[in-house]
């Protein structure tokens, strides 16, 4: 049995709300889900929420509910959006779950096995937002901001277990230097590969100050602290340790997409607690950038959060789909605004594959009642747009495979202003005026082949989109059952099939 590509999300913490970078990650992962898919390969899915932690049993507090009735509360928020985006997880992780508990107990207890916990005690600084322990370095990198923008800091001091991941410095060195595709892009190796060269110190996985989480085995007075606890959903969601099986069939995990604000925790920490636990390690974990909105820092405090929501009602989970994986290199930071949106929808969209789709189903409509004609003999020109296309295909699985959204996204549509290119060179209302119906149909032929292969392309980015267009060349099979190979077959969308312009693709926007 051939094992399964699997791609994760970071769980997302119940003590927020959805915004622009959950959407950003989530998307992501759902395009390298479908493409991956496209290719042939059984593929899994998984995303989720983290629910434990002081964060939340305090917040909780605050709002006079029990910890799990907020968690309750605010998972359907993420799992709404799921729907929203269009998503195709496979399944939906929650560290509240028995089968986590299970989990996260059986790891804990393989590290101890192993002879990597301790009990000691633990003295010093707490950053309550991100649930993480501070060194003094930090510490003065925190003081050193103005008052307002400082993170809540507190002094501990208690009994806690320890993980030896002093003991992991020189084993995680040479797992990066004999695996650079562990973290990508390259770059953030180098900034992970510093950081443990700095030194490791010992890690506290346990609290005893709160109550919400998964008790220590052994001494329910701990529990569990929330990173060891939430970096283990990536084994849970894949049946360990109880479903043998299916853990064999989808560990390790091909790629682990994160946020560079917490690339330490999956490029460090948890690689560390599986080679003590003895289970292998994922193969990549990618750190992407984050967002700013027209060149601020999102903030709840300045109100320029984006909703994901509000977005999606505004311009289709399509656009919003394509603009975020299009704007920026994946991996570095970008800005959001509205105008940017309203000028990749006026001009890739609309004016380059909407406007390509209408006029060649409005010409196919006009010229052969709606019918893809037969194709006569090809040209120079026509065979040109063939090679085009099977170059376009190649580059496209290159860039996919190498996760560089944006660069595939450029020479899909490099590939969209080739094809509008030979329309309006080989001008077929001109063929039509001039009689010339054998050269007609062959120019008509060769542009649904061609927009044919563009839509088996653009759907794991703009699987709505696709699918209308698809269906508007009058494909007799979904194209959910099409694959990448399909997309090197000239030919594929046969003669005879009838079409449908229909409405505009991708409606303009005015840019208010």
């Amino acid at each position: 049995m051939s094992k399964s590509f699997y791609v994760t999300t970071p769980i997302y913490y119940v003590n927020d709300v959805p915004h622009i970078g959950h959407a950003y990650t989530t998307i992501a992962a759902d395009v390298i889900a479908r493409f991956n898919r496209l290719k042939g390969n059984k593929v899994f899915f998984l995303t989720g929420t983290d629910e434990h932690g002081q964060k939340i049993e305090r917040t909780a507090e605050a709002n006079g509910e029990k910890p799990i009735e907020l968690a309750n509360r605010v998972v359907k928020r993420f799992q709404n959006l799921s729907d929203a985006l269009n998503i195709t997880n496979d399944d939906f992780i929650r560290t509240t779950e028995q089968r986590h508990r299970i989990s996260v107990e059986e790891i804990f207890k393989r590290v101890q096995e192993s002879g990597d916990i301790y009990l000691s005690e633990y003295e010093g600084w707490y950053d309550v937002r991100e649930e993480a322990f501070i060194t003094e370095t930090q510490l003065e990198e925190i003081q050193s901001l103005p008052e307002e923008k400082r993170p809540v800091i507190e002094k501990v001091k208690e009994e806690s277990y320890f993980f030896k991941l002093s003991k992991y410095q020189e084993p995680l060195l040479k797992y990066y230097k004999e695996h650079p595709e562990f973290v990508q892009p390259s770059y953030r190796l180098n900034e992970v590969a510093r950081f443990v060269e700095g030194g490791l110190r010992d890690l506290s996985i346990s609290r005893t100050t709160f109550t919400w989480g998964i008790p220590v085995p052994g001494n329910p007075e701990h529990v569990i602290y929330v990173w060891f606890d939430a970096l283990t959903n990536y084994i849970t969601g894949v049946g360990f340790p109880s479903d043998e099986g299916m853990f064999e069939q989808n560990w390790p995990a091909d790629v682990h997409l994160v946020g560079k604000d917490i690339l330490r925790f999956h490029a460090v920490y948890w690689p560390a607690f599986l080679m003590s636990a003895g289970i292998p390690l994922p193969k990549t974990v990618f750190a992407h950038g984050w967002w700013t909105v027209e060149g601020e820092k999102m903030s709840k405090s300045v109100g320029n959060v984006v909703d994901p929501y509000q977005v999606v009602d505004e311009f289709g989970a399509d656009v919003f789909r394509y603009f975020l994986l299009r704007e920026i290199p994946f991996g570095q930071d970008g800005d959001f605004s509205k105008s940017a949106i309203v000028a990749r929808v006026n001009g890739e969209l609309a004016n380059g594959l909407g406007n390509l789709v209408s006029r060649t189903l409005g010409m196919i409509e006009k010229y052969f009642d709606a019918k893809v004609p037969e194709p006569g003999n090809l040209t120079s020109e026509d065979e040109a747009v063939r090679d085009k296309a099977l170059s376009a295909v190649e580059i496209f699985e290159k860039e996919m495979n190498e996760v560089a959204f944006h660069k595939a996204l450029v020479s899909l549509w490099d590939f969209i202003a080739d094809i509008n290119k030979y329309v309006d060179e080989s001008a077929p209302w001109t063929l039509a005026k001039e009689k010339n119906d054998e050269r007609l149909s062959t120019v008509l032929w060769t542009i649904a082949q061609a927009i044919g292969v563009v839509t088996i392309l653009i759907y794991p980015f703009m699987p709505e989109s696709a699918e209308k267009v698809w269906i508007r060349l009058g494909s007799p099979d979904s194209l959910d059952s099409q694959h990448l190979i399909d997309a090197k077959k000239w030919g594929l969308i046969k003669a005879g099939q009838t079409v449908d312009k229909g409405e505009s693709l991708f409606p303009r926007f005015d840019d208010k």
